[in-house]
């Protein structure tokens, strides 16, 4: 497996990829796919930080960060993280993460958020997002919403969220 920056060849593979890896989620609201074209026309889009896994020539994983805010911090949103069905369970999505937080990191960014599974994201470092300051702009349980530093010279910051406005969230 290698990992590598999304090119526009595989905008049409990748929104495969994120729709068959959102078919069978326990949490998912059939959208992601189009929020991933969307994200990819707006201002929060870092193309830096949209990468695919892949695996024998194959796309079998995409993950994208992209620009939001704390208050006047500027922060990052994971959102979505997609591997195949049949690449599940084989580290391909912590692979991307890291990878992520990796050139996150050297673009001077300190905190990635996330909006995701309590079982998944804290083995790969992601916390509370309220044990950092940060809350949601929206109801969800605070084991769902995560946030990651990625700097240790950062201190916590406190505020709301504010998603890319392709989120749809206010």
């Amino acid at each position: 497996m290698f990992i590598r920056k999304e090119e526009t060849k595989d905008y049409e593979t990748v929104y495969s990829v994120v729709k068959r890896a959102f078919d069978s989620a326990e949490h998912a609201d059939g959208n992601e796919r189009d929020l991933v074209n969307a994200l990819r026309t707006g201002e929060s889009f870092f193309p830096e930080l949209s990468l695919v896994a892949v695996i024998d020539g194959e796309i079998a994983g995409h993950i994208m960060f992209t620009k939001a805010k704390v208050e006047d911090e500027s922060v990052l949103a994971l959102a979505p993280l997609s591997v195949l069905p049949e690449y599940q369970k084989q580290g391909i999505g912590t692979a991307l993460i890291k990878e992520g937080h990796r050139i996150a990191k050297e673009l001077g960014y300190a905190y990635s958020i996330v909006l995701g599974s309590e079982n998944f994201y804290p083995r790969v470092g992601y916390l509370p997002a309220v044990d950092f300051g940060i809350s949601p702009s929206f109801d969800v349980p605070s084991e769902n919403f995560m946030a990651y530093r990625l700097r240790e010279d950062v201190p916590n910051i406190c505020g709301i969220l504010k998603y890319a406005k392709e989120f749809g969230i206010e």
